[in-house]
């Protein structure tokens, strides 16, 4: 009865999502809003949310630390607190800021404390970072139907944005610029495997393609 129980959570929550990811807002629907994500590989996380209809831009950067303009080699050394991170832009008149939630949760391990896939340590760890209250409750909330949905606990913080500093530019769109490096990395790293491993049905739902 929990597995029926929680299959029948799970579609009710990704038909959700997908309402809200076309639902136009009533506000100003030129008016662009930012999402910030950090999910292991910055190369991958922006090639996920690239594919979906209403973000417009992604870059990769590093957030949440202390050490103003640090580099890729002082971050993934340790000490600056930072995270890889990608600052999303997008249209709320075309993708919900709750769509790309559901995206972020099911595109990485929210269980992994100790970083994502094969990159170990803080900095490739996962976190939401949150713009303002509305971000937050959302986010929270999101978190919350994840967590159900998946049975297990999430350990992926959510936590206030701070200063984003973007990444060097070999960084950006290397999936692009790279893309027999990057797939092989991407697979040898083992990332869709665990995701499927921990999503099953749910794996990448949101994302058309990985």
């Amino acid at each position: 009865m929990k597995q029926v129980y929680r299959g029948l959570f799970g579609a009710a929550w990704l038909c959700l999502a997908a309402a809200g990811a076309w639902a136009q807002e009533t506000s100003d629907p030129a008016a662009t809003q930012t999402a910030t994500f950090a999910g292991g590989c910055f190369w991958c996380v922006e090639s996920d949310f690239d594919q979906i209809p209403g973000v417009l831009e992604t870059v990769s950067g590093y957030t949440g630390g202390s050490t103003e303009n640090p580099s890729y080699k002082d971050v993934v050394a340790g000490g600056t607190g930072h995270l890889e991170a990608v600052q999303i832009t997008f249209d709320p008149g075309q993708v919900s800021y709750d769509a790309l939630l559901a995206a972020f949760w099911r595109s990485v391990d929210p269980t992994d404390d100790g970083g994502q896939f094969c990159d170990r340590g803080y900095s490739y760890t996962t976190a939401v970072f949150v713009q303002d209250d509305g971000q937050q409750q959302a986010a929270e909330a999101s978190k919350a139907a994840a967590q159900q949905s998946l049975d297990q606990d999430i350990v992926t913080p959510i936590q206030a944005a701070g200063p984003f500093y973007p990444a060097e530019d070999y960084h950006q769109n290397y999936y692009k610029k790279n893309p027999v490096r990057y797939k092989f990395y991407r697979w040898n790293c083992g990332r869709n495997s665990r995701v499927e491993e921990v999503w099953g049905a749910e794996a990448y739902a949101g994302i058309p393609t990985h």
